[in-house]
């Protein structure tokens, strides 16, 4: 029995790992006859895995969605994986999932060797998170939004715009895009006739949903980009431009792609598009990146930074004159 128990966890994680297998593939991995396996695979439907299989030369066997969650097998580096997903779930933006993932994390520690348990700690204790907080979004929202991008079906929902303006559209969805700080969703708007932005914490889903559609190609080839230059001027309460006098190589991998869109100049120099909810913030992230700088817009953090720039110096004459 312990021997049948053991064979059924290895041929269960054999057909987690891959799409298809023969049964000649499965009995030679196990060392057992194709009976044997044909006969593993029932008891595998009995305890409830979707286990489909074909006949013929070309016949095998593939795992199935069911409509129970059996157990699932994860490999070392897959649960570590999963771990370190949950705590961040657990602190993170969706409403309504941080006590569940605490409850799935709680389940998994338990389950994990000391090893696996000592990496996470390690992780967990050696990580900080930096990102900001913004509006929290429905995961049922987040859920249906992708389905439709997944399924290529149009999207019907009530939107409120960032004045309370309420409308409803319809849209061809194409890709949900996390900042660090809100969720947005790029899509094509039916109505306008045109890529439109956005914000998913002020999107209310509609049934049935569109129509099926063929996808677009998003402008410029980079949703990421796109979402983050068109939401530069609504997202932050001070968006800048500001000219960073360094190759922009050399400034690359400083910046996380929630900092802003960084381009290219033909001078050496790169232009960051970035912004913050505060004049002096924004001038301490650019402080911290320690390069020489101009800011082109706007031009009240110029006007923040001369101050800045009095206060420093006034503090640095006074440590002189006491000595």
């Amino acid at each position: 029995m312990l021997e049948t128990s053991v064979r059924l966890l290895r041929l269960l994680s054999l057909l987690q790992a891959r799409r298809d297998w023969s049964g000649a593939e499965l009995a030679a991995r196990l060392g057992v006859t194709t009976r044997t396996v044909r006969n593993d695979i029932e008891r595998l439907r009995i305890l409830g895995y979707q286990v489909h299989s074909t006949t013929g030369t070309a016949g095998g066997y593939r795992l199935g969605a069911g409509a129970a969650m059996p157990p699932l097998l994860l490999d070392d580096e897959e649960a570590v994986a999963v771990a370190v997903s949950l705590h961040a779930a657990a602190g993170g933006t969706v409403t309504g999932i941080e006590e569940t993932s605490l409850r799935a994390l709680t389940k998994l520690q338990q389950m994990l060797p000391s090893r696996l348990r000592h990496r996470i700690d390690a992780l967990h204790t050696a990580t900080v998170s930096v990102a900001g907080r913004g509006p929290t979004v429905d995961a049922g929202t987040l859920t249906v939004i992708a389905a439709t991008i997944r399924d290529h079906e149009g999207l019907r929902f009530d939107y409120l715009d960032h004045d309370g303006t309420a409308s409803t559209r319809t849209a061809e969805p194409h890709r949900m895009v996390f900042t660090g700080r809100r969720w947005y969703l790029l899509a094509w708007d039916n109505d306008r006739d045109d890529w439109r932005t956005f914000r998913a914490d002020r999107i209310r889903p509609r049934t049935p949903n569109g129509p099926r559609f063929t996808p677009r190609e998003p402008p410029g080839g980079d949703a990421v980009a796109h979402v983050l230059r068109g939401t530069a001027s609504t997202a932050w309460n001070h968006p800048a431009r500001i000219r960073l006098h360094v190759p922009a190589e050399t400034v690359a991998e400083r910046l996380p792609p929630a900092a802003g869109l960084l381009h290219r100049a033909d001078d050496g120099t790169c232009i960051l598009e970035t912004g913050s909810d505060s004049l002096h913030n924004l001038a301490a992230f650019l402080g911290s990146l320690d390069l020489p700088f101009t800011v082109i817009t706007p031009a009240q953090l110029r006007e923040h930074l001369d101050a800045l720039a009095d206060r420093y110096r006034a503090a640095a004459r006074g440590g002189r004159d006491d000595h």
